[in-house]
Parts: C-alpha cells; sequence; structure tokens
C-alpha cells in the first residue's frame, strides 16, 4: 500500500467514523430545554467541533490500523473480492 493509498483509506475510515460519533455526542436544545426561537428544536445546543474530532481521530487510528494490517499482509486481497471477475484475470506477484 502506497502513502497515497493509506492516507485514502484514513481518510474514509476517519469520515464513517465521525458519522457514527455525531449523534453520539448530541445534546440537543430540546433536550437542554433553551429552544432559541427560530431554530429546530432537534439542533445542537452546545456542540464541540474539537471534541468531535479528538473522539473521533481516536476512535479511527485503530481501526485503520487494523484494516491496514490485514491489506498489507494480504489476508485479504482484491482477488478474493472479484466475485465476478470483472478485473480478469491476474498474475501474482
Amino acid at each position: 500500500m502506497s502513502v497515497t493509498g493509506a492516507l485514502v483509506l484514513f481518510t474514509v475510515i476517519w469520515f464513517m467514523t465521525m458519522f457514527i460519533v455525531l449523534p453520539i455526542t448530541l445534546r440537543t436544545q430540546q433536550e437542554d430545554g433553551d429552544v432559541i426561537p427560530g431554530t429546530h428544536k432537534g439542533a445542537p445546543s452546545d456542540f464541540r467541533l474539537g471534541r468531535t474530532m479528538i473522539i473521533t481521530t481516536l476512535v479511527a487510528l485503530p481501526i485503520w490500523g487494523v484494516v491496514a494490517a490485514i491489506i498489507l499482509s494480504g489476508v485479504i486481497t482484491i482477488d478474493m473480492l472479484d466475485w465476478n471477475n470483472y478485473l480478469g484475470e491476474r498474475v501474482p506477484n
């Protein structure tokens, strides 16, 4: 895996993790009992992007490490995922 491939893999895993972490750390205005007029009652009351990004990174790093290790070790390869032979016959390296 190249450096670019590793960065792309980390970015995809990071954003997928972010979408999972966002609702977990969310506290709505309705839950706080302080709905600002003109906003939806489900809007965040005190959204801290920095804290959410740190939590996301701390969760995404070990996931990325496991996925990168699987890819680099060859336990799962592209050929194993090509069930319909779309890539054609490939010569092993």
